[in-house]
């Protein structure tokens, strides 16, 4: 007798179930946000809004010290690099190409060159960086942290890489500047599409 009593219990219990999951399941997709042994970290200073585009080089970067200038420094000189170095690639991209598609006679005298003036025009344009962010947090521990965001126009970049190649002696007869600034536009669309 006790099963009979269980039994429109048993039916009550599993058609709740049923249409409680009809009605969940309904709902859409749920947006898991605590994921099991993991915590979300919000970065200052960085998104899409601080990234680079086919007109401006960005980059950012954070530095932690005891002393809040000394990570504001850390800060500075690790976006700086990082700016450097993402400019270094466009820069390498855009002078392979562009040596390839001249007829210079010795191809890697012309690309050693190419380079030098690179690096030169790079760490001066370097001193006329802009800061879009920064932000500075104190740890639990006591440390500062400086997150920063830094960028520099293309512009600029392709202005003085042009005044540079134009007036050195050994390039000056081949350089072309239209085919360069091609080249290096093509460079920045990728990099602007993340290839």
């Amino acid at each position: 007798m006790k099963t009979k009593m269980y039994k429109p219990f048993g039916l009550l219990l599993a058609s709740a179930v049923i249409f409680g999951g009809m009605f969940t399941s309904c709902g859409g997709k749920k947006e898991i946000t605590n994921v099991k042994n993991e915590t979300l970290i919000e970065l200052h200073c960085s998104g899409p809004e601080f990234r680079s585009d086919k007109n401006t080089f960005r980059a950012n970067a954070t530095g932690e010290s005891t002393d809040m200038e000394i990570a504001r420094k850390k800060a500075s000189s690790n976006s700086k690099a990082a700016l450097a170095s993402q400019i270094q690639t466009v820069i390498k991209g855009t002078t392979d190409n562009y040596v390839n598609s001249r007829e210079y006679n010795n191809v890697e005298e012309v690309e050693e060159r190419f380079e030098a003036l690179n690096r030169e025009v790079i760490n001066q344009q370097l001193n006329s960086v802009r800061t879009i962010c920064e932000k500075i947090t104190q740890t639990k521990t006591g440390t500062y942290k400086c997150y920063m965001a830094i960028e520099m126009s293309t512009d600029a970049l392709e202005e003085a890489m042009n005044n540079k190649l134009s007036k050195d002696q050994r390039l000056k007869v081949d350089y072309d500047y239209e085919k360069y600034k091609d080249t290096f536009d093509k460079e920045m669309e990728k990099l602007e599409s993340g290839y």
